[in-house]
This record gives C-alpha cells, sequence and structure tokens, in this order.
C-alpha cells in the first residue's frame, strides 16, 4: 500500500495544490491533521482534503475551530487567527471537523496521531527524550505524528535504550524494515525547520520505505491572501521563512 502522508495544511491552498500536483502515484491520503488554522483559506483546504478521501485526524486548530478547545491555550496570533476561522467555516466543513478523532489506526497497524500516542492532540514529539518515553509506554513498530511542523524520523535502538531523532531531508529514504519508528512528516502550509517549501512523504508499507518530499509552491500568493484577509503579520512574514 502506498500512502500520501500529509499533515498541518493550516487553510494554504496554495500550499496543497503544489503537493497534489507533485505526488506520484498512491493508493491512500493520511492527513495527520490541523487542516486549518493560521492560513486564510479554511473552507477551500477542507473541501480539498475531504476529496482526496483521506484517513484523516484532527488536530489542535482544528479543534479550537469548531469550540473543541479553547482559544485561549493559542498564542496570540493562532488566536486571533482561529476567531476569523470559526467565523469562516461553513456548516459543512464545520460538521466534517468536528467528526475526526485526533487519533486511530491504519489498516496496515501504522498507529497515528496528531501530536503523539500519550497525548494525541498537544504533544509535541521532537526531541529523543519525549520520544523515548512513547517508544518505552507504547507497543507499536511505526507511529505517525504532526504537529510540530518539522520533517522528522526518530529511531528506537533497543540495544542501547535510546531514540534517534533524524532530520527530514529533502528526499531522504528511510527503511521500515526490522525497526521502531516515529515519523512526521513535516507541515504543507508552515513549515518551521528553515525551509519555505510545502512538506510531505511518501509511505510505502509493501516496499518498507518512507520517503521525505519537499516542493515549492508561490508563497507570495497565500501571503497575498493572508494580508487581504487582515490576518497577523508574524503568520505572513514566517511563510517565507519556513520558521
Amino acid at each position: 500500500m502506498r500512502y500520501l502522508v500529509i499533515s498541518d495544511v493550516h487553510s494554504n491552498a496554495p500550499a496543497l495544490e503544489a503537493v497534489q500536483q507533485d505526488a506520484p502515484a498512491y493508493d491512500q491520503v493520511v492527513c495527520l491533521g490541523d487542516i486549518v488554522g493560521y492560513g486564510p483559506d479554511p473552507n477551500a483546504c477542507v473541501a480539498q482534503v475531504r476529496e482526496l478521501e483521506p484517513v484523516c485526524l484532527a488536530g489542535n486548530h482544528d479543534w479550537g475551530a469548531v469550540g473543541r478547545a479553547d482559544v485561549r491555550v493559542f498564542n496570540h496570533e493562532a488566536r486571533e487567527a482561529l476567531i476569523w476561522t470559526q467565523h469562516q467555516l461553513t456548516r459543512s466543513n464545520r460538521t466534517y471537523l468536528q467528526s475526526l478523532a485526533p487519533q486511530q489506526k491504519l489498516v496496515d497497524g501504522i498507529l497515528l496521531a496528531h501530536g503523539s500516542p500519550r497525548d494525541p492532540v498537544w504533544e509535541y514529539l521532537v526531541d529523543a527524550s519525549s520520544a523515548a518515553q512513547v517508544f518505552e509506554g507504547f507497543e507499536f513498530e511505526v507511529v505517525l505524528v504532526g504537529h510540530s511542523h518539522l520533517p522528522l524520523a526518530t529511531v528506537w535502538h533497543d540495544d542501547v535504550q535510546r531514540a534517534q531523532p533524524l532530520r527530514g531531508e529533502e528526499g531522504l529514504q528511510i527503511s521500515l524494515k526490522g525497526r521502531r519508528l516515529i515519523l512526521n512528516p513535516g507541515s504543507v502550509g508552515q513549515p518551521r525547520d528553515g525551509n519555505p517549501k510545502a512538506s510531505y512523504a511518501l509511505l510505502d508499507t509493501k516496499a518498507g520505505t518512507w520517503v521525505f518530499r519537499r516542493i515549492a509552491y508561490p508563497v507570495e500568493a497565500t501571503q497575498a491572501r493572508m494580508r487581504a484577509k487582515d490576518l497577523p503579520q508574524r503568520l505572513i512574514d514566517r511563510l517565507e521563512l519556513g520558521r
């Protein structure tokens, strides 16, 4: 089975369109949450994701947009964008986001969580210590997570009981065979690893591989739409920096 794995689209329609056009053949889409938040195109992005008929999770921003998370827990810019998003969502798209859970399993037995298996909505798995606690506390071979906006592969070394994070550089291929892994495809709509290109991944369970991919998109088009919607300037600026 070949999966197109996306996460953290964050209402950035041009970035999502670029990923769809760039992706090679696949059998199923997996979306690890946060379709909305930050960006100017919440309804367009929810509609695009729905058309893909994905296995889809809810993220913390999705919950904030539909009232399942208190917007007061978000920082000022995120909160402002979420309140704007709440007023934009159609009833149909709101109902879709409300229907999503933040954690589930694929048919292949791979665990999916927006944040982490122990805190599916809020935990960031970005360091060896927190990853090691997840490896030690849960039985799995592979977990796919989003939330941090960082393309990352974390390998568990059972012989020394240690987790090793590997930066998900463009084109890096990770073998799934004989390893326990936590894999993050990075963010489609708001990368934070210093690279503004949309980030996603391809998972091939038959070949036993995971490949990190990047694709440029017209950042300035998204920024122009954000200015037109009077969204926070910091959110506009960070798109071109990938931070």
